[in-house]
């Protein structure tokens, strides 16, 4: 049966009866859904350092140029590269917003489902994008855009699986839905160096003629390498998942569901490509950019749906009334924000530091550089696996913002050091030296994230009631996904102008500001609220 309309999970009889097999099959099958939607969400990171091995250009640099042109276009193209993920981090959190609100309106099973086949879209389209060095920047940069349908699809499935699991595991249930679900980042940075290896195809260089048995010839599979698993994901949630009464008051039939889903993920695309013309077509400053984006998305789904749908928004919307839905919204951010941020920027700021690490001459390649494209992958899995243990750990001692507390304490510090191994390495002539040490600190960052991120899950359900809690999650979870965009971009800023240091000063100062927010209304004694 899809559609469940009886669904009493808190009853203990209910739960061990029936609803503990129902839950656990929809969490067994949203993971892997999930996983690979930050898959396809933050390929950009690694895509960009391949972009920049194998000499994409986007048509920008011609044969009159002078070598000084050259040059000053070489760091032009390089900050572009950036841009490419944080266009599908703007996308993915924008999308974000739609999907807070979805589950409410189509079903669980029906958003689950078409979210994930859609992500067939931008995989097929980087498959042929990549197979031509002339291909444009504007293509590379919509494909970007139409990758965050995975990053949408995050706050639909915290939001859907909130409702299959009594209060007293969510931060274990959710912890391992985003935790294993976020592992796709990961896997995701290590498939796709292995792939590329691998020459099924052919290539055209730059002159058009067409290439194969070499390395650019195998680029393509980092989008093809999705099509299978994406299909098979898709599937399983059309033909396994449900549609229960607590997370969709009025259960829609498939095709209905499937079709007010598509609807508002329409609203959010108009969104995300408003965000995208005026980060790149005009070249807006990327903090007037964001407001402009979130608030005209959010009024589209306020004013540009039909009354059905409008009138269940209507209901959700109550959170942005709540101040606890704001001051969690900046607490998540510190966390999920950082980690999909530093996910998607981290391996291209290897480069640049590590590789590439002669600013004034950006065709310098440093011979002792470490492999970080071994190495990269390791951040986003550890940050992945703790999330659970963040989750389960604060069920254990009954306090998730007790866990929060140190978990930000300990971020700071791993910042810090991260920033102070960045300027060592920028002003040494072998910066290979300093390797280690950052690594090791960024993957404590990594950890640290994770930890918090998890910890956040089980606060938000002894905040907010169970009806809210699903919102709040998605909600939170979409504003969170800015990091995705913010963190690469103000990289990309930070490298050109030779201080990738200073953009972790001002995390660290954020973090900062989180560490007394989340003390001050949730850890410390007499604060009123037990989470």
């Amino acid at each position: 049966m899809v559609n469940i309309d009886t669904w009493k999970v808190e009853d203990q009889q209910f739960w061990d009866t029936k609803g503990k097999k129902i839950a656990n099959k929809n969490l067994w099958i949203s993971i892997p859904a999930l996983l690979l939607a930050f898959a396809v969400w933050i390929m950009w990171s690694i895509i960009a350092t391949k972009l920049k091995e194998f000499g994409f250009n986007f048509g920008l640099i011609t044969p009159e140029m002078s070598q000084v042109d050259i040059t000053a276009k070489l760091k032009e193209i390089n900050s572009l590269y950036y841009t490419l993920p944080a266009i599908a981090g703007l996308a993915g959190a924008t999308l974000r917003i739609p999907n807070s609100f979805l589950i409410a309106i189509g079903g669980g099973r029906n958003v689950i489902f078409i979210s994930t086949a859609l992500l067939l879209i931008p995989a097929v389209g980087v498959g042929f994008a990549l197979q031509d060095l002339n291909t444009s920047y504007l293509t590379f940069a919509i494909f970007a855009a139409l990758s965050g349908f995975g990053g949408g699809n995050f706050a639909s499935s915290m939001s859907n699986i909130s409702y299959f699991f009594p209060k007293r595991v969510q931060g274990t249930s959710l912890g391992l839905n985003a935790g294993l679900g976020n592992l796709g980042v990961g896997i995701m940075q290590k498939l796709i160096p292995w792939v590329v290896g691998i020459f099924l195809f052919v290539a055209f260089d730059k002159e058009g003629n067409e290439i194969s048995k070499v390395a650019l010839a195998g680029v393509q599979n980092a989008g093809w390498v999705w099509v299978p698993l994406l299909s098979l994901s898709a599937i399983a949630a059309f033909v396994g998942m449900n549609n229960i009464i607590t997370g969709t008051p009025k259960l829609p039939n498939t095709l209905t569901g499937i079709g007010k889903t598509l609807y508002l993920i329409i609203i959010g695309l108009l969104g995300a490509g408003l965000g995208a013309y005026l980060l790149v077509g005009i070249n807006l400053n990327m903090w007037i950019v964001l407001p402009i984006v979130i608030v005209t998305t959010v009024l589209l789904m306020k004013y540009a749906t039909p009354g059905e749908i409008k009138e269940s928004l209507e209901k959700q919307f109550s959170i942005f009334n709540n101040k606890h839905n704001w001051i969690m919204t900046i607490i998540y951010t510190m966390t999920f924000g950082s980690f999909i941020g530093f996910s998607a920027a981290f391996p291209k700021l290897c480069q640049d530091v590590f590789v590439y690490s002669d600013p004034s001459n950006p065709e310098y390649v440093n011979p002792n550089a470490p492999n970080f494209l071994a190495w990269v992958f390791i951040g986003p899995v550890l940050g992945a696996l703790i999330r659970p243990v963040g989750g389960w750990l604060s069920d254990k001692v009954k306090s998730g913002s007790t866990v929060t507390h140190y978990s930000t304490i300990a971020q700071v510090i791993a910042t810090l050091l991260v920033a102070y191994f960045i300027s060592q390495a920028k002003e040494s002539p072998t910066p290979e030296q300093y390797w280690v040490p950052f690594f090791i600190c960024f993957m404590i960052l990594f950890i640290t994230t994770g930890i918090g991120n998890g910890s956040t899950f089980r606060s938000i359900p002894y905040i907010f009631s169970k009806e809210l809690a699903g919102p709040v999650l998605g909600w939170t979870s979409a504003i969170a996904a800015y990091g995705a965009f913010i963190i690469p971009k103000v990289f990309g800023q930070q490298i050109q102008a030779g201080t990738p240091e200073y953009a972790l000063y001002a995390f660290a100062v954020y973090y900062v500001f989180c560490l007394i927010l989340n003390w001050w209304y949730y850890d410390r004694r007499g604060s009123g609220i037990d989470c």
